[in-house]
Order: C-alpha cells, then sequence, then structure tokens
C-alpha cells in the first residue's frame, strides 16, 4: 500500500470517527432534552411554558388586579415613590424624619428582601454593604423602632400573590374571601374593605404602618403632582394626592418586579446554555424526583396556600432581635389573621427567585443558606418543637435525595433562579435627591453618596 493510499484511509478513518462522535448526544444536550420532559410533564396542558415569566414590559402578561390594571404612568411614580425617603415624615422622633422608605427594607440588591434577619424602617441607621449593617438608631428606644415579629418577605414576584404577608391578612379577595370579620376596624386589616387584592392593600397599608405620609401639600412640595396627575387623570383632584392613589401606582410598580433574567428563564427562553451541567440537574431533580413543584409552582415558584413546615421562630434568632417574644400570636402563622384552629403554624408559601441575595430563609430566618434549608426538607424533622405533628404539611416528608443530588438542587436554586440584575429596577434617583434606600447620615457613608 502506497503512501497516498494510507494518507487517504487516514482521512476517511478520521472522518467517520468524527461523524460518530458527533452524532453522539453530549450531556449537556441530553440533559436538556431529560428537563424540556420533565417541565412538560411537571407544567400539565401548559407544558414548560407553565414556569415562563413575562418580559420587562409585557405588563399585559402580569397577573394584575382588575381594579387597578398597570399603566407606564403608575409605574414611573410608583418606582419613585417606593425609593423616596422623604415621604417618611411620621418618624417615632425628628432624628429619622424622612431618612427611610419602603426599600429600606425591600431593595434592589437584597433580591427586594431585607439584608439583614429582621427589617428596620423608621428607627433603623446604616446600611454596611448589603444592608446588614443596619441597626437600632440609638436615639430611639428599641421598643420604638419600626420592625416586624417575622422575616421581611421579598416583593419580587408579588403579582403572582392574591394575598400579602406570612399570614396572609391584607387582600380582599381569593384566599381571603370570606374572612370579613377579620378584617379589624382601626387596624391594618380594615384596608381589605377598599376591594383590592393583597399587593395593592399591603401597599396602602404599609404607608401607614411604616409611618409614610403622602399628602397634597407634600406631593406639591416635592413635585410629585404632575406625577400624580399622569397617572391618575380619572381621579378627582381633590382626591388624587393622598395614601390609596400612591399606594395603588407602588403595587403597580410592584407587580413589574419580575426577575426575568435568571438562567432558568433564559434556559426557557430557548438558551441551552444559560444553565450549568449541575443547575439543570438540580432543576430535573426539583420538578422530578423531589416533587418540590408540588408546593412551588407555576412562573414564581410558588403557590398561594399555606403550610407548616416546623421551622424556628424570629425570637429564636441568634441575632438581636425586637418587637417579637415566644408568645406573639404571629407566630401561629394563618391563624393570627384567621383564628381558624387547622391554620396554626401555617405560613403562605414563599417565591424561590434570588433567595440567596439576603441568605435568611423560613418565616422565622432561621435557615442561613439554600443548602440548609434543602436538607432541612430532606430530612424532613422538624426544629420546632411547638408545632404540633399533626399540623405539619402533607409533603413535610423525607424526599431520600443523596447528597450530590441535594447540592444540583441547591445550585439550581442559588444560581439558576438567580436574576442579576435587578437593579433595573431601582431608579437613579428620587425627586428629593435623598439617598437609596437610606438617607440618615450612616447610611449615606455606607452608600458613598449625597
Amino acid at each position: 500500500m502506497n503512501s497516498k493510499t494510507l494518507l487517504i484511509l487516514a482521512a476517511l478513518i478520521i472522518s467517520f470517527a468524527s461523524c460518530k462522535k458527533d452524532d453522539q448526544p453530549d450531556s449537556q444536550s441530553m440533559l436538556d432534552e431529560e428537563l424540556t420532559l420533565v417541565l412538560d410533564e411537571a407544567g400539565g396542558t401548559q407544558g414548560a411554558s407553565k414556569y415562563l415569566l413575562p418580559l420587562d414590559h409585557e405588563w399585559s402578561k402580569i397577573p394584575q388586579d382588575p381594579n387597578n390594571s398597570i399603566t407606564e404612568e403608575k409605574v414611573i411614580l410608583g418606582k419613585l415613590l417606593y425609593h423616596e425617603t422623604a415621604i417618611g415624615v411620621n418618624a417615632m422622633h425628628a432624628a429619622n424624619v424622612g431618612k427611610f422608605s419602603c426599600a429600606s427594607c425591600h431593595f434592589a440588591s437584597a433580591g427586594f428582601q431585607a439584608g439583614r434577619h429582621q427589617g428596620i424602617g423608621d428607627g433603623g441607621v446604616g446600611f454596611g454593604i448589603n444592608g446588614e449593617g443596619r441597626i437600632p438608631n440609638p436615639e430611639y428606644a428599641l421598643s420604638d423602632i419600626d420592625v416586624q415579629p417575622l422575616r421581611t418577605p421579598t416583593t419580587l414576584n408579588s403579582a403572582y400573590q392574591t394575598v400579602n404577608l406570612w399570614n396572609g391578612q391584607f387582600g380582599a379577595t381569593g384566599p381571603n374571601a370570606g374572612t370579613e370579620a377579620q378584617w379589624t376596624e382601626d387596624t391594618p386589616k380594615e384596608n381589605n374593605h377598599l376591594g383590592f387584592e393583597g399587593v395593592e392593600t399591603q401597599a396602602i397599608a404599609g404607608l401607614s404602618v411604616h409611618r409614610m405620609v403622602i399628602s397634597d401639600s407634600l406631593v406639591k412640595a416635592l413635585e410629585y403632582d404632575p406625577l400624580f396627575d399622569a397617572a391618575f387623570p380619572g381621579v378627582d383632584a381633590s382626591e388624587r394626592y393622598n395614601r390609596v392613589q400612591a399606594g395603588l401606582a407602588i403595587a403597580a410598580y410592584e407587580r413589574t418586579l419580575i426577575p426575568n433574567q435568571a438562567p432558568f428563564q433564559l434556559w426557557l427562553q430557548g438558551s441551552s446554555g444559560a444553565m450549568t451541567e449541575q443547575e439543570k440537574l438540580g432543576a430535573i431533580l426539583f420538578f422530578g424526583k423531589a416533587n418540590c413543584n408540588n408546593c412551588h409552582d407555576g412562573p414564581n415558584l410558588a403557590n398561594t396556600g399555606f403550610e407548616a413546615l416546623g421551622m424556628k421562630d424570629l425570637h429564636e434568632s441568634v441575632e438581636a432581635t425586637y418587637g417579637t417574644t415566644a408568645s406573639d400570636e404571629a407566630n401561629l402563622g394563618r391563624y393570627s389573621f384567621t383564628k381558624n384552629d387547622e391554620d396554626k403554624y401555617k405560613f403562605k408559601i414563599p417565591q424561590l427567585y434570588n433567595l440567596a441575595d439576603s441568605p435568611f430563609f423560613g418565616h422565622g430566618a432561621s435557615f442561613r443558606t439554600v443548602k440548609d434549608i434543602v436538607d432541612y426538607k430532606n430530612q424532613a424533622v422538624q426544629e420546632n418543637p411547638e408545632v404540633p405533628e399533626s399540623q405539619l404539611s402533607e409533603a413535610f416528608i423525607p424526599l431520600g435525595l443523596t447528597d450530590e443530588e441535594v447540592e444540583a438542587i441547591t445550585a439550581f436554586i442559588e444560581n439558576g433562579l438567580r436574576d442579576p440584575n435587578l437593579s433595573r429596577y431601582q431608579p437613579e434617583n428620587t425627586n428629593s435627591g435623598n439617598c437609596i434606600p437610606n438617607s440618615d447620615d450612616m447610611s449615606s457613608e455606607d452608600l458613598g453618596c449625597n
């Protein structure tokens, strides 16, 4: 056999081998196929599209309160008011007047949660790197600071819930239909009588609860009146610059906080390389073997239900907590609102996007890593002995996951469900020009503004 024949034969062998290699699916494409099949099954008649979030400005696809449609004018106004510290004029003490905002406890870099185990509004100072440095103002009595007895929930993906807070007390529809007897007069819950869903009701109530004021004079002094005029042209001018309209604008803005740039969302949009192999494996397990989607389903990976998982309460935190004790009724979850015994120790199922941006999990912030809470659900051994076994969720059972499978699910939640660009939802400035999200001297120094 001459040299020319040998060269031709070698070329044919290489070509054949190359073709055989190309014919073999790589591990990435095999995982893509398996994840597609798992999602098609989990999504039922909708298939994988059940988990797809709307893109930015696809507002018609976002769930809306029928009494508060999303408009560009409302979103523009709500975005500014949400971050505006100058409306924090009802502070308990003069030292904090105009120094805090809605975003003090719900800001972008923390996944629209607080950056600490317990958010502090009025009565807090400082920010640190990502909210962890916020502390009580030494000029305040600890009983005067604005805190809640449970971990601060996120406003991200809030459009997909009809009732708000861990006990679901805000909202006049959905799970709260028939709870009118609990809409107590002279409490924040009376705002349910306005007839709005939870996002709107909480925004309206929250302005008062968290010591912020919307008045005709303040709106005009801050030059927000043209924005109110554009957002609510059908409302009489005598009723336009008030807490209800401000709350509706804030709620419209909150409904647009959609983490659609998370790798899982990019994968659903057709970018197969958006997730790593481990994240894809975690997604396959999440929607398959682990059955996480039994509770964490739909576009925001949550649902409107309440479940008891036997987690510790906030007062048991290793860090200092304020305004909560072992006897606080908030520790009883949904029961604290409905007063139905079957609701004791049951808390609203949370959405799962951008969890790692604020490392506190559970209603009592008793878990500090995503892996910790995946491990907890895998083992299904309650940590709070106060919760009767009879109240525990039927889904709270051992999952039988290996260490590698726990790591994969953790990677999917931590990274695959993390939108890295939530800063697009935060304004560069508000009308006052104050620092965002806090404008006290210590926060301003930490944030490097003003």
